[in-house]
């Protein structure tokens, strides 16, 4: 997947114009920087966006050079995404299926992203601090380096790991479980050594998404001591603030939820 994602960046321009587009509503589309226009500085990335679900995916829709690839990846990424929605329900106290089954795992956003080497690494960054979106990401990443997560009041690095995958949670998993995960805040340094190479697939909507499922904190979790935080919304309201807000800012989306 790595080299399906290396070879699609690595074409000439003209060939890659075909999917180049700032229409955050097409399924396939690819860039530099989705909020280049809004944002105080821009980041050192090109990114190939692809909603992979929910269906039905044209193939047709995704760039040949990379096609087939994606394809037999997304039907691995769906397995261990389940796997995960398991795992973090019965870490709640819930029943397994109990994520699966309000959707968690509906929607899959691909992004591919290729850093290039950076002349000067000081002036901008990867990708700038954030947290992510939707319920769970899964990153793959390749042996460059140059992940950070903020822990402890510091930057931490993520030393790459041949064959691992990184679980990152998201602001919908923040708020379906009333704060008791937290999304965690990340940022890619830019670099001179490269291209870095990375796949996130995060199990969330899109902005096209018509699906008008509400979500707030789950029941089970909420008590008198322990208080909804967050009223319910859709998740698609919150992808769309994300487009509209600079990627650097430090202020969590979840604070245009919280009661």
């Amino acid at each position: 997947m790595l080299d399906g994602v290396r070879r699609f960046h690595e074409q000439d321009a003209e060939v890659k114009r075909e999917f180049y587009s700032r229409d955050i509503t097409k399924r396939v589309f690819y860039n530099t920087h989705f909020n280049f226009h809004k944002a105080s500085e821009v980041n050192w990335r090109d990114t190939l966006s692809c909603l992979l679900a929910p269906g039905p995916l044209d193939p047709h829709q995704l760039p040949s050079i990379c096609r087939d690839v994606t394809i037999k990846y997304l039907d691995h990424v769906k397995k261990l995404a389940l796997t995960l929605l398991e795992l973090f329900s019965e870490a709640l106290g819930l029943e397994r299926s109990y994520l699966k089954d309000i959707d968690c795992a509906k929607g899959i956003f691909m992004l591919g992203h290729y850093y290039p080497p950076c002349p000067e690494p000081e002036l901008t960054w990867g990708l700038s601090s954030h947290t992510d979106v939707g319920f769970v990401t899964i990153l793959l990443q390749d042996l460059v380096g140059g992940l950070q997560v903020f822990y402890e009041n510091q930057w931490i690095d993520v030393t790459p790991i041949p064959g691992a995958f990184i679980i990152n949670l998201g602001n919908m998993m923040q708020l379906i479980t009333n704060d008791k995960f937290i999304s965690v805040k990340h940022r890619v340094l830019a670099q001179k050594v490269g291209p870095r190479v990375s796949v996130s697939c995060s199990l969330r909507q899109h902005v096209q998404d018509e699906c008008q499922r509400m979500y707030g904190p789950i029941k089970e979790l909420v008590t008198k001591e322990n208080p909804p935080i967050y009223k319910e919304m859709k998740m698609s309201d919150l992808v769309k603030l994300a487009y509209t807000k600079e990627l650097d800012d430090d202020v969590s989306l979840l604070k245009h939820f919280r009661i």
